[in-house]
This record gives C-alpha cells, structure tokens and sequence, in this order.
C-alpha cells in the first residue's frame, strides 16, 4: 500500500510504461492532479495494492517537475538488438515525432526534422526506417470501411477510434459497456508491425523472430499496448520495443551524436509512403479528417472536396469539438476529444446525445502531446506547434488521402486483397477485453 496514495497516484512495480524514483519524489501532489482532472482516472476507482488502474498515458510523468515519474526506459532492450549480428532491426516513427524530436535538441517546436531523425536512426544502429504514416493510411483503409459498414447496418453506433492505446484501456476498464463500441482496428504501429513481421519478412527471407521491430513513438502507453496478448502471434510480440522521442534524445546525447549536424537521409523506401491524411494522425481531429476524406471517396468515388481537406471544425486546440456532413444520404454526426475526462462527460450522456463515430486521444492536442515528447513548461504553446507542423506538411502533400497511397493499393494487391478481408481481419485488426477494477 502507498502511504502517500492521497497525495501522489500509484504506480505498480510492474506497470511497462512508468516507474517513479522513490529518492526524487516531492509529493507536491501534481501527478495526481493531472491524473484525476485530465485524465479522469484518480478518484474513480478504489485503491487497493493488488488491483492499481492505470490507462499508461504518461501524463503524469510529463508534469512532474522533479523527474520522479519517467517512462520505463528500453534503451538497453534496444542497444542488445542492434548489437546482435543474428537479428534486422526496423525502426518505425510515428507522424508526431518528426515535430518535437527537435526539441530535445533546442530546436524549436514544431520543426519538421524528418531527415534528420532517419540520419539520426540510421547512425544508432537502425538497418531500416520506415515511416508510420504508412500504417496510419493502412489504419484508415480499414477503419472507414468499418464505419460504412456499421452506418449501412446501423450497428455499434457510434464508433469509437482505436489508435489511442490508453484510450482503449479505458474504454476496457471504466465503460466496457462500450466495448463493442471500438473499432477493431489495431493502430498504426500494430498494423505495420504485423505487416512488417508477416509479409516484409518474407521478401528479406528473414524469421519473424528474428525482425526486431522498434517503435518510436510519443507516447508511453504504446509501451503497454506492445505487450498486449491481441498483439502476438505465434513468434511473439509483433513490435517488440517502444521507445519513446525523450528515450531517443537522450540515448543520443549518451552516443555523443550531434543531431543539428546531421544530413537528412530518406526513410526506407517500402513501407514508407503515407499521406498527408497518414501525417495528421498525430494531432487531435487528424484520424477523423483522415477517415472522412476516404469514407466520402469510398461512398462517392469522388475525391474529397477542399473544405474536407481542410476541415476546419475538426482542428484547433479545443479539447471537445464537433461537426456533420453528409453521406449515404444521412447526416452523421462527429466528435473530436482530447483527455480522458473530457471523454467520460461525453460518454455519460450518450445515451441522449447521439453521434456516428467519435475520436478520443488521451493526451493534450493528441498525440503531440504524448506522454513520452519532449517535456516543456508551456505545453499548450509547444502542442499548438506541434500540430501546426503536421498540418503544414500535409499542404505540401501532393498525396493527401489515405486511399491514394500507391503502396496501400499494391499492398492490398499484392496480400490483402480488399479492406475488411479475411486476410485483412486476421493481420490488421483485435480483439478487447473487460478490465474490472474495484469502485
């Protein structure tokens, strides 16, 4: 038992995203803060030493000021990978890291450093960089079929995004009523790591097994997410280490790698070509934009008008936004939401407040403020630049849809099929579970 439970949120002894360093801890109390306020979990639930609930944002780790609360650090996992001659390492990055990566290096937020980061990669020991933003478009050929599907059958309305990992938790832990409610998508990185594990191997000739695949991410709950029993199959996990943007700074900094002097070098180039929809995944609003500019393709067979591509009333740093447009003749409804807390109020009233598909991120402006970015003391400023970052690579974007992407098409040609296949179904989507908790 935590005798400091009133004043600080406990952590588990086993929990794969954080850990806190007893000696360092202040009890100032702002771990819990953030954990009850944001993130709606403190207070919801009833302590007990073998039965703690957590979601594994890591957002009491970006506010602690005394770095007392850390992410779980793999680092060493990843060092004994690449210095291991009998294993490939694929190094995949998420949309939202190529924008604070930078920071870590006094590079202002916001900053596209894509190039960079690949060299950077690459010097670390990487035999291949791939870019998420492949899996994010993946993500999206899937999922908007699964929404018209749902809306022609009128079933498991709304449909809830799946890419936010500890957003699914809680989903799982506080309101699995709403389970059936998920999409079952995996996310992006549980795509491309399935994809990269049980097609890409086969054109390198190489065991699963012996495919270590490494996510970079902003985020520490992809560190509970890769250990999720959905998520492996017969030669284990299917990504195999989660890093996160603070984890990379810092094991740069320790190999002595000056990044500001660093060439941009290209991401690999299977598996790496995305969208601008791919891109925008990583800001609050973008996995909804990028659903309903292929949702409106796949019902229309038209391409997306302007006002779709930039969808306005889905973007900005507003925690609870709202739009509709119409498709199949119907209007359908949309909510955007980031925070956790944010998401039980719209929950508790759904019942009398109808949508047709809902996005929820966890953390602040979405994946831009992921609990393993860079840490600032002015996070609304840094998050806003973040996502401006990502929307300004989209304008430049000549592929702008998910379902444009050449190597989607030849992917699903190739092995797939057509999106909600057979195939499709067994590599690229879940299952959920009940995770009771006492109240």
């Amino acid at each position: 038992m935590d005798k400091y439970s009133e004043i600080r949120v406990p952590i588990s002894h086993d929990n794969p995203s954080i850990r806190r360093n007893e000696r360092k801890c202040v009890l100032c109390g702002k771990c819990k803060d953030v954990c009850k306020k944001k993130m709606g979990v403190a207070g919801f639930w009833k302590y007990d030493s073998e039965d703690i609930v957590c979601i594994n944002c890591g957002q009491c780790a970006n506010v602690c000021p005394v770095d007392a609360i850390t992410e779980q650090d793999s680092t060493d996992a990843l060092m004994s990978a690449i210095n291991n001659p009998n294993k490939k390492v694929v190094f995949i990055t998420s949309p939202s890291v190529r924008v604070s990566l930078g920071e870590m290096f006094n590079m202002p937020a916001g900053e596209f450093v894509a190039g960079k980061m690949v060299s950077l990669l690459k010097k670390i020991g990487a035999d291949y960089v791939f870019d998420v933003t492949f899996g994010a478009d993946l993500t999206i050929m899937e999922e908007a079929s699964e929404f018209i599907e749902r809306i022609k059958n009128e079933k498991n309305l709304p449909q809830f995004t799946s890419c936010c990992p500890a957003w699914v938790k809680f989903v799982e832990t506080f309101y699995s009523q709403y389970i059936q409610n998920l999409s079952s998508c995996r996310s992006p990185i549980g795509m491309q790591s399935s994809i990269l594990k049980n097609y890409f191997s086969k054109i390198i000739n190489i065991e699963p097994s012996d495919l270590v695949i490494v996510a970079m991410t902003p985020c520490v709950a992809k560190k509970f997410e890769a250990e999720r029993e959905e998520l492996r199959s017969f030669y284990g996990k299917d990504t195999n280490i989660v890093v996160s943007v603070r984890e990379i700074g810092k094991l740069a900094k320790r190999l002595k790698i000056n990044f500001s002097k660093l060439k941009d070098e290209q991401f690999d180039t299977a598996f790496s070509t995305g969208s601008g929809a791919g891109v925008i995944f990583g800001a609050s609003g973008g996995v909804m934009e990028a659903v309903v500019r292929t949702a409106y393709y796949f019902i229309t067979k038209e391409n997306p008008p302007k006002d779709l591509l930039q969808f306005k009333k889905l973007r900005g740093y507003k925690d609870v936004k709202t739009a509709s447009l119409t498709l199949m003749g119907k209007e359908i409804k949309l909510c955007v939401i980031f925070g956790t807390m944010q998401a039980r109020t719209i929950l508790d009233k759904l019942k009398n407040k109808k949508y047709d598909i809902i996005e929820v991120m966890a953390c602040p402006n979405g994946c831009v403020g992921g609990g393993g970015q860079p840490k600032s003391n002015s996070t609304d400023d840094v998050v806003v630049k973040r996502a401006q970052g990502l929307y300004d690579q989209d304008e430049k974007m000549d592929i702008k849809s998910s379902f444009e992407n050449p190597t989607i098409q030849f992917l699903y040609k190739e092995f797939l099929t057509t999106p909600l296949s057979e195939k499709a179904k067994q590599y690229l989507h879940t299952t959920y579970k009940n995770r009771p908790y006492r109240k």
